[in-house]
């Protein structure tokens, strides 16, 4: 928290509202928690005169309950990517991008149609097109 401005606020993809330095502390608790041995891999790394922007992978072990679903024991890998806005040596606004969706596939609980319903949807869908059409 040190290294937050007072005014610090973080956007974090998927969450309803910006996040102030408690609610970014408390969600990286609860999210590390979740997620342990946690380790990000940067592939760039670009430093401005006020801003860091980050991208790579966060890998983790999924150890602890995420969102109801109880921990998987599974390593997840996802791609990330962060903007840090630096004001007076202190991080005053944050920008987090992650794969979630990524990450719910590896935890395997989304949902994925087989070939079988695929098709029958394409069917049904062409076949009212036609008689719309008709």
């Amino acid at each position: 928290m040190e290294s937050l401005s007072p005014n610090f606020i973080a956007y974090m993809a998927g969450l309803p509202k910006p996040l102030d330095a408690e609610g970014f502390r408390d969600f990286g608790v609860n999210f590390y928690s979740t997620f342990t041995s946690s380790k990000h891999q940067f592939d760039q790394v670009i430093v401005e005169v006020n801003k860091v922007v980050t991208c790579g992978t966060f890998i983790a072990k999924h150890l602890g309950e995420f969102q109801g679903i109880p921990p998987t024991n599974k390593q997840v890998e996802i791609s990330i990517m962060h903007i840090d806005y630096v004001e007076n040596g202190k991080i005053l606004e944050h920008w987090g991008q992650g794969d979630f969706q990524g990450l719910m596939q590896q935890l395997r609980i989304m949902f994925f149609p087989s070939p079988k319903i695929v098709t029958s949807i394409f069917k049904s869908i062409f076949s009212k097109i036609l008689r719309i059409s008709s």
